[in-house]
């Protein structure tokens, strides 16, 4: 019993008072944790985790990281982007590695980000392009969807496939000709021999809900959000079942490319534009850190509004002379930062589990909650997933429980305020 005792002890000690030793343990436990939760996520579109959770397990992998640089392990989650594409799909390489991005989540980190691009840099006409109230960043709206490469050669649309681990993806070309965002030819002129578009494959919200009661109706279990409804969709081994359901595509960058594109981000996706593909018109080139900041602050108050889900704001440096300049870390770019929305969630009573049971013998329980306001919308049901996550919350009737929209869309249970259980529960 104190064994098991021990590692939540050690999971919730302040970094600064690990010992070298269980550091190390910390390591071994993160980089295992956050293989698992990325195997669910990019693999089998099955989230146990909500984003903000995820990401806490990875900022303090990284912090202890920088603390003990010298225990990173060969298999560290800093050192991964996604997981190992899933068995029933042919394999493809990306020639241009399919990189993450560093997250910031507070205004002082980004900030901070923009101060490190500063030092990166040592000739004076450099420095005045890259001052804090002068630098040129454009931001795009961060889409919470799958992200996916489409090849075209001469124009022609060869290849699609999904990130993987960054490395290595999915051949899925068969399922992306059925999206009709996405051209079987490039319009216009201009375009380089071989060229690989970028972007991200995403469900509007009102479809989301229309297929999701679709579902429900036929006794199917539904998804959680729309990224994963746009992940399986994506994934099916069947392009008919693609075809019927309603995708979308937002190209917003490239890796490969016989010629170059542009010279500058802005430019290459008005190219895109001019190409057929879709651009996100919620895109704007910003000028100074506050200026990004404002569009941030301004995109996170509308973002109900919008037919998609976002997630955050991406910054990417205009200027494409600075971006090679920049370079890479070893799994995202110098030139580029997400800057996340705070999760909406809220705090409220479980009153009681109810079991459904699908069509096909899935058992679904569903959490019935105290009616509380998430992100504007009053939240009276909350899914739970399965039995298995209902254990690894520990989640009781009469608990005080976390509630998160997922997705801005389907509320979840992602946590237990365990110090206010009653003595009954």
């Amino acid at each position: 019993m104190k064994a098991d005792q021990a590692a939540p002890d050690i999971a919730a000690r302040p970094i600064e008072l690990l010992t070298e030793e269980e550091a190390k343990g910390e390591l071994a436990r993160l980089a295992a944790e956050i293989a698992h939760h990325d195997q669910l996520y990019y693999a089998k579109d099955m989230p146990e985790i909500g984003d903000a959770e995820y990401d806490r397990l990875r900022e303090r992998n990284a912090a202890i990281e920088a603390r003990f640089p010298e225990l990173i392990r060969s298999d560290s989650p800093s050192r991964r982007v996604g997981a190992a594409p899933a068995v029933g799909f042919s394999k493809v390489t990306h020639r241009v590695p399919m990189l993450s991005l560093e997250n910031a989540f507070a205004e002082e980190d980004v900030r901070d980000f923009f101060a490190g691009v500063r030092n990166f840099f040592r000739r004076p006409e450099d420095l005045a392009r890259v001052a804090e109230d002068a630098i040129e960043v454009m931001a795009e709206p961060k889409i919470d969807g799958l992200s996916a490469a489409l090849r075209y050669e001469n124009g022609r649309l060869v290849l699609g496939a999904t990130r993987g681990d960054g490395v290595t993806g999915e051949d899925v070309t068969a399922n992306i000709r059925t999206l009709k965002t996405v051209p079987e030819k490039l319009a216009g002129r201009g375009w380089p021999e071989i060229v690989e578009i970028r972007g991200e494959v995403y469900m509007e919200r009102a479809a989301f809900s229309a297929l999701n009661a679709e579902r429900a109706a036929a006794g199917e279990p539904v998804f959680a959000n729309p990224r994963n409804f746009a992940a399986g969709s994506l994934r099916q081994l069947d392009p008919a079942v693609t075809a019927s359901r309603p995708l979308k595509f937002f190209a917003y960058a490239w890796g490969e490319a016989s010629a170059p594109i542009a010279k500058t981000q802005a430019d290459a996706l008005a190219r895109f534009r001019d190409w057929g593909l879709s651009v996100n018109p919620q895109s704007k080139l910003c000028r100074g850190v506050a200026e990004l900041i404002s569009y941030h602050d301004d995109l996170e108050a509308r973002r109900s509004e919008l037919p998609y889900d976002i997630d955050g704001v991406v910054y990417k440096i205009n200027d494409l002379d600075l971006q090679n300049r920049l370079g890479m870390r070893s799994r995202a770019p110098r030139w580029a930062l997400a800057h996340k929305f705070a999760a909406q969630q809220a705090q409220t009573i479980m009153r009681d589990i109810m079991i459904t049971v699908g069509r096909q013998g899935t058992l679904t329980p569903t959490a019935i909650l105290e009616p509380v306001t998430v992100g504007g919308v009053v939240v009276q049901r909350a899914t739970l997933h399965n039995e298995d996550e209902i254990q690894r919350k520990d989640a009781r009737k009469g608990d005080t429980v976390i509630v998160q929209r997922a997705g801005d869309v389907i509320p979840q249970i992602v946590g237990v305020i365990l110090e206010r259980r009653p003595k009954d529960a």
